[in-house]
């Protein structure tokens, strides 16, 4: 089947994956965007695991207060690079798990993990960190939450 170039470029808009990937996955699809996300998707997790056991040394602290300031969470989020720390999506990511870790009130990293995303139920969050790990290329990790309530 052939692609058009402008599906490729709105895949890859919507995903943030690579050019190729995302023409890959229009193929493989027969040029259905939903069914070429969950392609990407799932070949971004099959790279995250791939990742998983490369060494962190930069990363962030973030942190969320609720609006009645009565609610905050810290999240220390992990990466390979400070380049990467630096990032405009690890940045998004970094804020997204503290506020979802305060919306969540989770009683440790492997619960956070597994909990669903407050933004996007059905989602795990660990499926959200393995997406920036597909598009950034590093291993990305939670080493702590700390949740504050008054």
């Amino acid at each position: 089947m052939k692609v058009k170039i402008e599906d490729i470029k709105k895949l890859r808009e919507e995903t943030g994956a690579g050019v190729a990937d995302c023409r890959m996955a229009l193929e493989e699809t027969g040029g259905e965007m939903k069914k070429a996300r969950e392609w990407l998707l799932k070949k971004g997790i099959e790279r995250a695991d791939k990742k998983s056991g490369r060494e962190v040394n930069a990363g962030m602290v973030f942190a969320y207060v609720h609006h009645t300031g009565r609610l905050g969470a810290l999240a220390a989020v992990a990466c390979e690079t400070d380049f990467v720390a630096k990032t405009e999506d690890f940045q998004k990511l970094g804020r997204e798990l503290a506020l979802l870790a305060a919306a969540g009130q989770p009683k440790g990293i492997e619960e956070f993990l597994l909990q669903e995303s407050a933004r996007e139920p059905g989602r795990k969050i660990a499926e959200l960190i393995s997406e920036v790990v597909s598009k950034l290329g590093e291993n990305i990790r939670v080493l702590d939450i700390k949740i504050v309530k008054v």
